[in-house]
């Protein structure tokens, strides 16, 4: 039965934002966020283009103006809508058993990302080879120097997959599975998480590994798994570039 399927913020009734606006807070917030990223870039005197090669500074720095106002969003969206707990509201909560999305991220890294890509390498070589899809996270990584390169880890491994479960799972998803079916609020969201990254190389593969992090967080009720998975697949990632 639907009413018995775990999703995220159901154990909350008082949290109660609805699609519509939760949209827009996630609107308002990426673009201001991205606004605040590209004044950073234009005040360090880089380009923002996406081939740029942006130092590991600048990138961390716009990571954070980016982040910024979506943390706000969210915390807003908790305040004025739900409790005010982000435990409560959005399910951000960790139990021993989310320790399990570590070996899935990598498996969803090693094994599905390259299970989607290799059809379409095989039809359009040039467009979906490795050297295409490893392109953004083998730039970050060869900026990296030194200690900036604990910088790049902590911001690829632990502050990307926090503020974008919160935000795409925990905000979003857990709107959405309110007022639509899940399957439904799932996809929706994944497609949103793989748009959200410009890269349309990477569309399939964050689409596909979108869809694991929303079956996460709809069928535990909470954010804890899909965070470990999210950081678990960014750790690989980062892990195979840097051996390539």
């Amino acid at each position: 039965m639907r009413a018995a399927t775990p999703q995220v913020g159901r154990e909350s009734t008082s949290f109660g934002i609805s699609v519509p606006l939760a949209l827009l807070t996630w609107a308002l917030c990426w673009f201001g966020g991205n606004l605040l990223g590209s004044a950073v870039i234009a005040i360090s005197g880089r380009s923002a283009g996406p081939d740029a090669g942006l130092p590991t500074w600048v990138t961390l720095l716009g990571a954070f103006a980016l982040w910024s106002p979506l943390v706000g969003g969210v915390l807003w969206a908790s305040r004025e809508h739900g409790t005010g707990s982000l435990r409560a509201d959005l399910g951000l909560r960790f139990e021993p058993v989310d320790l399990l999305g570590i070996p899935l991220g990598i498996a969803c890294q090693l094994l599905l990302v390259r299970a989607v890509y290799l059809p379409l390498e095989a039809i359009w070589p040039d467009t979906f080879g490795d050297d295409r899809i490893e392109e953004s996270a083998r730039r970050l990584y060869d900026a990296a120097e030194g200690w900036w390169l604990v910088g790049l880890v902590l911001m690829v491994v632990v502050g990307a997959p926090l503020v974008e479960e919160l935000v795409y799972r925990g905000l979003l998803q857990g709107s959405f599975v309110r007022h639509m079916r899940p399957a439904v609020a799932v996809v929706l969201v994944a497609a949103l998480f793989a748009f959200v990254h410009f890269r349309p190389v990477q569309y399939p593969g964050l689409f596909a590994f979108g869809l694991v992090l929303g079956v996460c967080a709809l069928r535990t009720g909470r954010l804890g798994l899909a965070i470990t998975a999210h950081a678990g697949f960014n750790a690989a990632g980062l892990t195979w570039v840097a051996l390539g």
